[in-house]
């Protein structure tokens, strides 16, 4: 099981920091998720990636209060906005998808806004 989670570990590193560039693409819960991996597979990686400069703070804030920073919920506000945005000019959606699309992300809004900051 180690190399599963090793290797889901990578794979969430690499979307997170690739979501660092991308705004309709989240950082934060993808780094949650590699790090949580990286702690069941590798702890020289898990250290490296809670000790990490730039995303580091935010990992042990979430792990020490399960905190989410103001700027990365106003990102993903924006990322989601920007997605259902695409999703509608991008389809032509029948009203029940589009009221299903939106609920789910207003869910995903929602849990994002009620963790402290």
């Amino acid at each position: 099981m180690r190399g599963v989670y090793l290797a889901l570990g990578l794979f969430f590193m690499v979307l997170g920091f690739v979501g660092a560039f991308l705004p309709v693409l989240p950082t934060t819960p993808f780094l949650i998720l590699a790090a949580s991996c990286f702690a069941r597979s590798s702890r020289r990686l898990e250290r490296w990636l809670i000790e990490h400069p730039w995303f580091g703070p935010m990992l042990q804030e979430w792990r020490l209060r399960g905190a989410i920073p103001r700027r990365a919920k106003f990102m993903a506000l924006a990322g989601m906005t920007a997605g259902f945005l695409l999703f509608l000019t991008g389809s032509e959606p029948s009203p029940v998808l589009t009221a299903a699309v939106a609920i789910l992300m207003l869910c995903g809004l929602a849990y994002v806004f009620s963790r402290p900051s």
